[in-house]
C-alpha cells in the first residue's frame, strides 16, 4: 500500500512539473502573439497612411515577358 501511495506522489509532482513547463510555454507563446499583433497593426498603420493611391495592384505582366 505504501508504494502505491509513493507512485502517485511521484505521478503528481511530474503532472506538477509538466503543468509548470506548459504554462511557461503558454505565457511565451502570448508574450510572441503580442509583439506580432503588435507589428501587424503598425504595418496597417502604415499602409493605410500611405493611401490606395500610391499601392497599385494591376494585371499587367512585367516588362520583362
Amino acid at each position: 500500500m505504501e508504494a502505491r501511495f509513493i507512485d502517485l506522489e511521484m505521478r503528481i509532482s511530474h503532472q506538477e512539473d509538466m503543468i509548470d513547463e506548459l504554462n511557461k510555454v503558454i505565457y511565451q507563446q502570448r508574450n510572441r502573439m503580442d509583439i506580432l499583433e503588435a507589428a501587424i497593426a503598425e504595418l496597417a498603420r502604415r499602409l493605410a497612411e500611405k493611401g490606395n493611391n500610391s499601392v497599385t495592384l494591376t494585371h499587367e505582366k512585367p516588362p520583362h515577358y
